[in-house]
């Protein structure tokens, strides 16, 4: 018996590998964070996986599905020229995939294969960056992090194929862009990592909004130590991110709600 307000979506686990499966519970984990720290647009925007251990392929949700009720089994996949290789039966529904979302993640993917996972976001302190001309400040530790963050230009909705070159070389081997704007984007070698990079990058663009709108002189840092401070959260200094982070944040959605395992 289903539960009210809830889809009723036939298991993927038997029709994929285990490798696949445990990127289905990752992704379907970082949507439901995504929603849970206040960075989801109801059903627009996307975050996506590469298939494990297939060159060709990657997870995306469903358009039509909030963010806070994607589960493991409702990805779809999808080649990189936005072919559905597989996908549940939605029943009446039929979901497919949302074409700006394929456009930009398809891009990435193609581009970048040591990336496994690519978040796209349209939060508020983001969406306010991204139209401010100063861009991010390294104005907090946090920011610091982003001292040399790319930034691309906006276009128009991402629907057509030829911006995916411009917007790769924006991104270069960057974690993070901000696209201007429109939003953000992170990447990760693991979902985990790409996650940890939109949460501190959210972070910092919230912490920028908020000092701004205080209408008062900001405190600037000397350019050494902001460099110093970058160099200090770049993978060859540092542990990768998400290691320890991403299981504590498994348990936190298991105790809140583990249907996202399903």
């Amino acid at each position: 018996m289903s539960k009210p307000g809830v889809l009723n979506i036939p298991s993927m686990r038997d029709r994929c590998s285990e490798a696949e499966w445990q990127a289905r519970v990752d992704l379907a984990a970082c949507y439901r964070l995504v929603e849970l720290y206040g960075m989801a647009d109801m059903m627009a925007n996307h975050i996506s996986v590469r298939v494990p251990d297939e060159e060709n392929a990657f997870l995306i949700n469903p358009y039509g599905m909030m963010y806070e009720e994607i589960t493991a089994s409702c990805l779809i996949k999808v080649d990189h020229d936005g072919n559905i290789l597989s996908k549940p039966d939605f029943g009446a529904l039929n979901y497919g995939i949302n074409k700006a979302g394929y456009v930009i993640h398809s891009a990435v993917h193609h581009a970048r294969p040591e990336v496994a996972c690519v978040i796209h976001t349209h939060s508020w302190a983001s969406m306010a960056v991204s139209a401010l001309e100063c861009g991010l400040l390294p104005i907090t530790q946090t920011a610091m992090r982003f001292l040399k963050i790319g930034y691309h230009d906006y276009q128009g909705v991402v629907l057509d194929t030829a911006e995916q070159a411009s917007l790769i070389e924006d991104l270069g081997k960057g974690e993070a862009l901000i696209l201007r704007n429109h939003g953000a984007l992170t990447v990760g070698n693991t979902v985990g990592e790409a996650f940890n990079w939109m949460h501190r990058l959210e972070l910092a663009c919230r912490a920028q909004i908020g000092a701004m709108a205080c209408n008062t002189p900001l405190q600037k840092v000397a350019p050494n130590v902001l460099e110093a401070t970058w160099n200090n959260y770049q993978p060859g200094t540092r542990r990768p991110y998400g290691v320890m982070e991403w299981p504590a944040l498994l348990r936190k959605l298991d105790r809140i709600d583990p249907s996202y395992r399903d």
